[in-house]
C-alpha cells in the first residue's frame, strides 16, 4: 500500500458518515455547525396520523455501530439483516416470519435481493448468498474488501461495491468472480458506499472520488463516467466528495448527489449531465411531484425542480438531527432521525404534516415504500410497517 496508508485507514474509520468530523483536530473550522446541538422538535398542525400495522424484531439491528443495514423487498417478502448475523424474511402483508437464518459472522452490508436469492456483506469482506425460499446458504465469496452497501443482482450476476473503490461481478449460481473494476480512491473518504444501480445492460455506481461510473454488466468494461463533484480546498477533509447515497432512477433520468458537491441529473444511456445544483449529502435521494428531494448533511431537506430550474422549497426545522435518506410516501416525503422519530413533510411546500416515534434507538436505514405502506427498520432491529390513517 502506498505511503500514508495508515492515515488513510485510520481516518476513514473516524468519519462515520460525516457525523464524526469534529473528532479530528482542526475540524471545527470546516464543520461550522459541529458545536451546535440538534434542533429541538417543534409543534405543528398535524395533518395525518400513522397506524403501525405490524412490528417484528430482527437480531440486534445495526449493532450499536454506524452501519446502515437496509432491508430489501422481493415479491411478497421483506428481508432484513442484523449486525450479529441474523437474517429474516417476513411477509409484507402481515409480517409473518417465513424464515430466519443465523450466520456465524458479523454483517455490515445488505440486504440485496432479486429473483431467487438474497445477499449480505460481512465484516471480513465476504458476500454470502441465501436462498430466498428458505434462507439456506447457497455460496460465499471473499471480495477482499468491506461491503457496506447491499449487493444487487440480475439473475445471472451479482454486483458488489467494496469500500476500497472496486466493483466486483460474481456468478449468481456459483459465486465465482467474473470481473472486477477498480477506480482511484482519495486519501480520505466517508464511511460508506453507494448501492450499485442496474440499468439496461449496465451497472452504475457512485464512488468516493466524486464520480459516477457505468460499467458493462457482462464484461465490466467502462461505458461512461461523469464527475459529480470536484475536490476543492487545502485539506483532505475539505476535499471530501464521496457519492455515498443511493442513486435514483426516476422517469428515465438518473439522479445522484455528492458530499460537498452537487445534485445532478444525468442521461443514463450516455452519461451526459442534464443539470447540476450545489448540494452536499451522504444519503440518498427521492423524487415526486416534479421535484427531487435531497437531505443535506446539515439536516436540511431541499426540493429541487426536476427540470433543473432551481429550488422549489427548503425545510430546516430538522437541522442536525442526523436524518435518513428521504422516501416518497403518498403525497409526503418521509425521513427518520437519530432519536427514532419518523417525520412526514408535504411534497408541495415542505411543511411538517405528521410525526411518529418508531424506537428511541434511532433510525438510519433507508425506509421502503411499497404500495400504500412504509417499512421502517430501527437501529435496535425493530422492523415495522406503517399505513396512513384516512384523512379527516
Amino acid at each position: 500500500m502506498a505511503a500514508g496508508s495508515g492515515l488513510y485507514r485510520g481516518w476513514r474509520w473516524l468519519l462515520l458518515g460525516g457525523l464524526a468530523l469534529v473528532a479530528l483536530a482542526g475540524c471545527k473550522s470546516f464543520d461550522r455547525d459541529a458545536d451546535k446541538k440538534p434542533a429541538k422538535l417543534t409543534s405543528f398542525e398535524v395533518e395525518r396520523k400513522l397506524k403501525r400495522v405490524w412490528s417484528r424484531n430482527v437480531g440486534n439491528g445495526q449493532g450499536g455501530l454506524y452501519h446502515r443495514l437496509v432491508p430489501a423487498v422481493e415479491g411478497e417478502l421483506i428481508l432484513a439483516a442484523a449486525h450479529n448475523g441474523q437474517v429474516q424474511a417476513h411477509e409484507l402483508e402481515r409480517g409473518r416470519q417465513r424464515w430466519r437464518t443465523r450466520l456465524k459472522t458479523r454483517l455490515i452490508g445488505g440486504v440485496g435481493a432479486a429473483g431467487e436469492q438474497a445477499w449480505v456483506g460481512t465484516a471480513d469482506g465476504r458476500v454470502i448468498a441465501l436462498a430466498l425460499e428458505d434462507g439456506r446458504q447457497l455460496w460465499e465469496y471473499d471480495v477482499r474488501g468491506e461491503v457496506l452497501a447491499p449487493p444487487q443482482g440480475d439473475g445471472q450476476r451479482v454486483f458488489v461495491q467494496t469500500f476500497d473503490g472496486r466493483v466486483v461481478a460474481l456468478d449468481a449460481t456459483t459465486g465465482k468472480r467474473l470481473w472486477s473494476h477498480s477506480d482511484g480512491m482519495p486519501v480520505l473518504t466517508l464511511r460508506g458506499t453507494s448501492t450499485p444501480l442496474l440499468y439496461e445492460d449496465m451497472v452504475i455506481v457512485g464512488l468516493a472520488n466524486g464520480k459516477l461510473v457505468a460499467l458493462d454488466r457482462e464484461t465490466g468494461g467502462l461505458r461512461w463516467e461523469l464527475r459529480v463533484a470536484l475536490p476543492q480546498g487545502s485539506t483532505e477533509i475539505e476535499r471530501l466528495v464521496d457519492v455515498d447515497g443511493e442513486l435514483l432512477l426516476h422517469q428515465g433520468t438518473l439522479y445522484a448527489v455528492a458530499y460537498q458537491g452537487q445534485v445532478v441529473a444525468v442521461d443514463p444511456d450516455t452519461g451526459n449531465r442534464l443539470w447540476g445544483r450545489e448540494a452536499s449529502s451522504h444519503v440518498g435521494l427521492a423524487a415526486g411531484l416534479s421535484n427531487v428531494y435531497v437531505v443535506g448533511d446539515n439536516g436540511s431537506i431541499t426540493a429541487f425542480a426536476d427540470n433543473g430550474q432551481g429550488v422549489r422549497w427548503e425545510q430546516t426545522v430538522l437541522a442536525r438531527r442526523q436524518l435518513t435518506a428521504p422516501t416518497r410516501w403518498s403525497s409526503y416525503v418521509a425521513v427518520g432521525d437519530f432519536e427514532g422519530w419518523l417525520h412526514l413533510l408535504s411534497q408541495v411546500d415542505g411543511s411538517l404534516a405528521a410525526r411518529q416515534r418508531v424506537h428511541k434507538s434511532g433510525l438510519r436505514a433507508t425506509m421502503l415504500q411499497v404500495d400504500q405502506r412504509l417499512y421502517v427498520y430501527a437501529n435496535n432491529g425493530r422492523l415495522a410497517a406503517y399505513e396512513l390513517m384516512p384523512e379527516r
